[in-house]
């Protein structure tokens, strides 16, 4: 069974001042257990701060990104082992931002992915197409290329660390918007994939998000899609009320 998840990625935003004050803006908000697992991700410098806030909480604290080797000289690089010695044992790898602004490959993204599991973390690996792709029909088969070259050679046992997170790039600040219809095709699609790559129990219970804008005005026809797990949300995630609006749209 499919795990209904929501994830709040903060990106670079709130000071530890800011953070502070939305988290008990969250914790305040959330009055009845949520029917999704709930997870956010600060900065870095805010990580070790939101797990004290959060625990006895069911929200689930993740990193925004890590480094592929274990330690070494890689200035301003942060290790699996660091994240997991203060409590962050899950982390968003291939964020459309990291692949644009960072050159982040999907070689370095699938020796990204080696490093966490082999580190037991809980990956939130994203993937998806910008405009260009999708006006030149290019999408299906550019989504695959990403799956296959970062995670389909992982074994059937790794699966378990996994979720997928759909990023459809051309629909965030472009102007253009993408239909639930249009996520759900795409979801469909990569559990196909999974089905024909990996195996039929991979493809039933690897949870799907969709990273495209979700708000609370339209979280819930999103989420009731057949293959849409819940969301990897952005904006909204900083709104403590829309947030737990989007985490309740279950």
């Amino acid at each position: 069974m499919r795990d209904n998840i929501v994830a709040g990625n903060w990106k670079m935003n709130n000071d530890l001042a800011e953070t502070e004050e939305l988290l008990g803006k969250l914790k305040l908000q959330m009055v009845k257990e949520p029917e999704a697992k709930v997870m956010v991700a600060p900065s870095f410098t805010n990580l070790y701060p939101t797990f004290q806030a959060l625990k006895g909480t069911p929200v689930i604290v993740a990193a925004q990104n890590m480094h592929e080797s274990e330690k070494g000289a890689y200035t301003g690089e942060i290790s699996a082992s660091m994240l997991k010695s203060i409590g962050v044992t899950t982390v968003i790898i291939g964020h459309s931002e990291r692949r644009a602004y960072f050159n982040e490959t999907n070689d370095i993204l699938a020796k990204k992915v080696k490093t966490a599991i082999e580190n037991e973390m809980t990956v939130i690996f994203c993937f998806g197409e910008e405009l260009d792709d999708r006006k030149s029909d290019k999408h299906f088969d550019l989504v695959e290329t990403q799956l296959k070259e970062s995670l389909f050679q992982l074994p059937q046992s790794a699966w378990k660390y996994i979720i997928l997170a759909y990023e459809p790039v051309w629909a965030i600040g472009t102007g253009e918007t993408a239909s639930p219809e249009q996520a759900q095709e795409m979801h469909k699609h990569v559990r196909a994939l999974l089905n024909k790559n990996v195996g039929k129990e991979v493809a039933e219970n690897t949870s799907i998000l969709y990273g495209g804008s979700v708000k609370p005005n339209n979280a819930r026809e999103i989420f009731a899609k057949e293959d849409v797990d819940g969301g990897l949300i952005g904006g909204a995630s900083l709104n403590a009320v829309d947030f737990v609006e989007i985490v309740n749209s279950f």
